[in-house]
């Protein structure tokens, strides 16, 4: 069975001439399952297409995710 990681995802997103900077945490089994969950989420909130989103680093975090009991 895979093991559920949490990854810590920085940039910004240019939005006209401003640009929002952004740190966020997800959990996901891969880089690229959090990386669509940013993009689906930024997206949501923002209004921020692909493109207006600039990913500068994705983290691994050492420490184990919360688990619901």
């Amino acid at each position: 069975m895979s093991e559920v990681k949490k990854f810590k995802i920085t940039g910004e997103i240019k939005k006209g001439l401003s640009k929002i900077p952004f740190s966020v945490e997800f959990t996901a089994l891969k880089k690229e399952h959090a990386l669509e969950r940013l993009y689906a989420e930024m997206g949501s909130r923002h209004r921020a297409r692909e493109f207006e989103i600039k990913v500068k680093d994705v983290q691994e975090s050492k420490e184990k995710p919360e688990t619901k009991v």
